[in-house]
């Protein structure tokens, strides 16, 4: 399928258990062919597999899944025979990134400017999940402050390009840009 300049871009933000990912997929059931890019890696902890497996028995097995934390450009240019495109989340993204390229911010901001240019040019509508931390306490620890801030730019240059950008709020969503899909 040839990339579209014109695919739609929802970004869904909010906090912790704030069914960001619940109205991802609400958006997504309405699509035939889904393509679910999870940013979240197996470890070996217990909490994140109880997670992951919550997530994707949530998800209809005839979704395809794409599993990458750290290179979304390239996955998003892969994606074909899709009709709607779900990533979640940025967060987790916004972690490999600082890890990947740590001391090197240069490097983190090219890294979200390709993220941006593949998001304009995917070949099918794009949700993406992201978590809101900006209006949390400020982290005690400078690793913790980069983090905030790196999330914070890329949820900033995401709902630049985007068409909507949903905020959730106690499983409510609130149409920051544009209208509720």
């Amino acid at each position: 399928m040839p990339a579209s300049t014109h695919a739609r871009v929802t970004l869904v933000l909010g906090g912790v258990r704030s069914g960001k990912s619940r109205h991802a997929l609400e958006i997504a059931f309405r699509a035939d062919r889904v393509t679910f890019l999870a940013t979240a890696e197996r470890r070996e902890d217990d909490e994140m597999r109880r997670k992951i497996e919550r997530h994707q028995a949530e998800r209809p097995a005839h979704w395809k899944t794409i599993e990458e934390s750290l290179h979304l450009a390239e996955a998003i240019a892969s994606v074909e025979d899709c009709d709607l495109l779900v990533v979640d989340c940025l967060t987790l993204y916004a972690g490999k990134l600082l890890d990947a390229y740590s001391g090197d911010p240069a490097s983190q901001m090219q890294a979200v400017a390709g993220l941006c240019d593949a998001l304009k040019a995917a070949p099918c509508p794009v949700v993406l999940v992201s978590n809101e931390v900006g209006s949390g306490v400020v982290p005690a620890f400078e690793l913790g402050r980069r983090y905030r801030d790196l999330l914070g730019e890329i949820n900033q240059r995401v709902a630049a390009i985007a068409d909507h950008v949903v905020l959730m709020v106690a499983g409510l969503p609130l149409a920051l840009k544009g209208t509720l899909s």
